[in-house]
This record gives C-alpha cells, sequence and structure tokens, in this order.
C-alpha cells in the first residue's frame, strides 16, 4: 500500500503526464499530416531528363477555353489528360506567360527566349485556336531558335477572389499545367501541374504553407498562382540538376 504522500505524487505525476499526452498527441498529428501534405508538390519523372538542356524558348501559356465560349470538358492535346475548364481571358494568359519568364530568369541556369520573340507561334496558337498540332507548332518554335527545349501550358480555371484581403465572400481558385517539350521529337521532357483554391487555416490545416506565405491574407488569383509557379519551377530545377527522380 502506498503512503499518502506517495499516492499524491503518483497521481500528480500520471495527471502530468495525461496532460502531456492531450497536448503533444495532436501537434504530432499535425506534423505528421503536414509532412504527407508538402508531397502534394512532387511529382514523378517516369524517365531522367536529358543532360544539357541550356536554351528555353518560352511560348507560355493558353487558356484551355477562351473567353466567350462555355465551360466543359478539355482534353489536352500534349498529355492527353482530360480536365473541367472554365474560360480564360488572352489579358491572363499573357500576365501568367511573363510571371513564368521571370521566374525562369531568377533561375539563373538557362538561356531564355521571352514570350514576346514567340509571339508568332502565340498569335497562331490564340487567333486559330490551334490544338490539333500544337505539338509541330511547339517543335518548330524551338528548332527555329535552336533551343533545346520549349515551355507551354493551358490555364484551366481563373477565378478571382471576391472580397478584399482580410475578408472574401468568394477566394481565389486557380488550375493550370505547364509541359517541356522536346523539338526534336515532340516528346515530353517535363510535366508539373497546379490546382488550388485558398482555404482558411480554420477550414484546412493542411494549408499551413499558403497561410503562411500570404501573412493570414486572402490572395488574388494571380497571387495564388505565382506562389504555384514558384513550386513548380522549383521542382524542375531539382530535376534537371539531380539524377534521383521519385
Amino acid at each position: 500500500m502506498m503512503s499518502h504522500p506517495q499516492k499524491a505524487f503518483y497521481n500528480g505525476s500520471l495527471s502530468l503526464i495525461k496532460k502531456l499526452l492531450r497536448t503533444a498527441f495532436p501537434l504530432f498529428c499535425l506534423i505528421f499530416l503536414l509532412g504527407c501534405h508538402m508531397n502534394k508538390y512532387q511529382y514523378r519523372q517516369r524517365s531522367p531528363l536529358p543532360q544539357g538542356i541550356e536554351n528555353i524558348i518560352v511560348v507560355g501559356f493558353k487558356g484551355a477555353i477562351s473567353e466567350g465560349e462555355d465551360l466543359g470538358l478539355f482534353r489536352c492535346p500534349i498529355c492527353g489528360a482530360t480536365f473541367m475548364a472554365e474560360p480564360v481571358s488572352e489579358t491572363v494568359a499573357k500576365e501568367m506567360s511573363l510571371d513564368l519568364f521571370n521566374y525562369l530568369k531568377k533561375v539563373g541556369k538557362y538561356s531564355l527566349i521571352p514570350p514576346g520573340q514567340a509571339k508568332d507561334v502565340r498569335s497562331t496558337i490564340f487567333s486559330r485556336g490551334v490544338t490539333k498540332d500544337i505539338i509541330e507548332m511547339l517543335q518548330e518554335a524551338g528548332k527555329s531558335t535552336s533551343s533545346d527545349a520549349v515551355f507551354f501550358g493551358y490555364i484551366y480555371r481563373w477565378r478571382e477572389r471576391v472580397g478584399k484581403k482580410y475578408g472574401v465572400a468568394s477566394p481565389a481558385s486557380i488550375a493550370f499545367d505547364l509541359h517541356l517539350i522536346s523539338p526534336e521529337n515532340g516528346s515530353i521532357l517535363w510535366k508539373g501541374s497546379f490546382n488550388k483554391t485558398q482555404l482558411s487555416l480554420s477550414e484546412n490545416l493542411l494549408d499551413l504553407s499558403t497561410f503562411i506565405r500570404s501573412r493570414g491574407t486572402w490572395l488574388t488569383a494571380r497571387e495564388l498562382a505565382q506562389i504555384g509557379l514558384e513550386k513548380l519551377i522549383g521542382n524542375l530545377s531539382l530535376s534537371l540538376n539531380s539524377t534521383n527522380f521519385l
């Protein structure tokens, strides 16, 4: 039989351990889930990227569905994936193309041809809504500029936030993909995608990285897209400089 002081000490220690477990267990679960969530922006590479990619022509982005058209399913003519797409303006596509170029420029490892110099290809793609021969067009753009690769992507959704930075009726929501194409044979050297609707931290604890990046405010569609571009270009840089692929 324990004495009264021993019993009191035992009960006190047990109570303290229970409190620590109640505090630590949810924190451990959150850290575990966040660790799993970090893999969301990693992309599986089926085969190593070829060495020696130095010159890249940035054709940029195009809305999968143009303004004035109805939303609907869109089958990517490059990778064959099917997405539910909404109308996206040419202005948005041009701004995203410029942002893509600037993020690639920050990497500082490539000789880049900007979207402006790829305007002939862009104008043809935009004016004709070309899908069937788009790979051949991208190949020609790469060959005519002696590029090792061509960057091109589709924007599938671009919903601007409704409200202000500290309170919204509807948050920003975007979806786009990027393809790095070989001018030599039209194959996909790399592909990445970003699909996100901003949520408050209380709605989704796994979105902590975006919450920190936004400093707790509601982002515009372009600000949200820039987070996506930064992640994709970061992953591309790792792929180009590593022989170990996920």
